[in-house]
């Protein structure tokens, strides 16, 4: 009963959104940034979940946010903090519904079969940040089940510095990012129930959407990393998964971060 109590009003506030945040996005108007951030916040507030940000988004542009990824839960979590755009596989804007919200979300889109995919989503990466927007890129290429953070692949990162450069821009700063699911009901969460809340694998979307919505009572923590210093793509990919890391385990064990 609850899913659809909360499934009921998402679908009314997203079908006033939709016309909103097409025509803004068709006319480039300023609220093109500002509706999906009220957007995802009306949705938390819907569903039950609760956000805490450690640390601040760094104020430089152009920003490139490198994080893991947990959920779907993610988007919404992340996109009511700050206007953003995201970097998705090719396959997200081919879900029914789904994929037009990620689109009027201004998603970037990754054809993960294709060789030459890396250097035109680096350039688009690279003419949104120029533009003013961070980028969020989820740098594992998968989803985890949130207790761990898998190892980060370089190649977007390396390109979209390139990009930048390429472009006449000194350079994206890139910031980590770790994503914490730390509570479910109102309790905390040990590593044998953060799964629940998780999102990967060949887990089904429907599913696992409907449970969460069932639930409800998700605290999640966003912990900003320190903006990296200048380097090579394969170094800015390891201090990032590195930081990433060692966030994550603050966040899940109460202990200070082994940076």
């Amino acid at each position: 009963m609850r899913a659809w109590l909360v499934i009921v009003p998402v679908v009314l506030v997203t079908l006033v959104g939709i016309p909103l945040q097409w025509l803004s996005v068709a006319l480039r108007l300023p609220s093109r940034r500002t509706i999906p951030v009220l957007y995802h916040r009306l949705v938390l507030a819907l569903v039950g979940v609760r956000v805490s940000t450690v640390g601040t988004p760094s104020p430089a542009r152009p920003l490139l946010i490198v994080s893991n990824h947990v959920s779907w839960l993610d988007i919404p979590v992340l996109g009511s903090r700050l206007p953003l755009c995201f970097v998705a596989k090719s396959e997200v804007a081919r879900w029914p519904g789904i994929g037009l919200l990620a689109k009027l979300q201004r998603t970037i889109f990754v054809d993960r079969a294709s060789r030459s995919a890396t250097g035109k989503v680096a350039g688009e990466m690279a003419a949104r940040m120029n533009d003013g927007d961070p980028v969020v890129l989820f740098a594992e290429g998968t989803s985890s089940d949130g207790n761990r953070v898998l190892p980060f692949r370089s190649a977007l990162i390396g390109a979209a510095r390139a990009s930048m450069g390429a472009e006449g821009a000194e350079g994206a700063t890139i910031q980590p990012l770790a994503i914490a699911y730390v509570g479910l009901g109102g309790l905390p969460l040990g590593r044998t129930r953060r799964p629940l809340l998780a999102w990967y694998g060949d887990m089904e979307l429907a599913p696992h959407l409907l449970e969460v919505l069932r639930r409800g009572g998700v605290d999640v923590e966003l912990h900003f990393g320190a903006p990296l210093a200048a380097g090579g793509r394969k170094a800015a990919a390891l201090e990032a998964e590195r930081a990433a890391r060692a966030m994550l385990g603050a966040a899940l064990t109460g202990r200070p971060p082994a940076l």
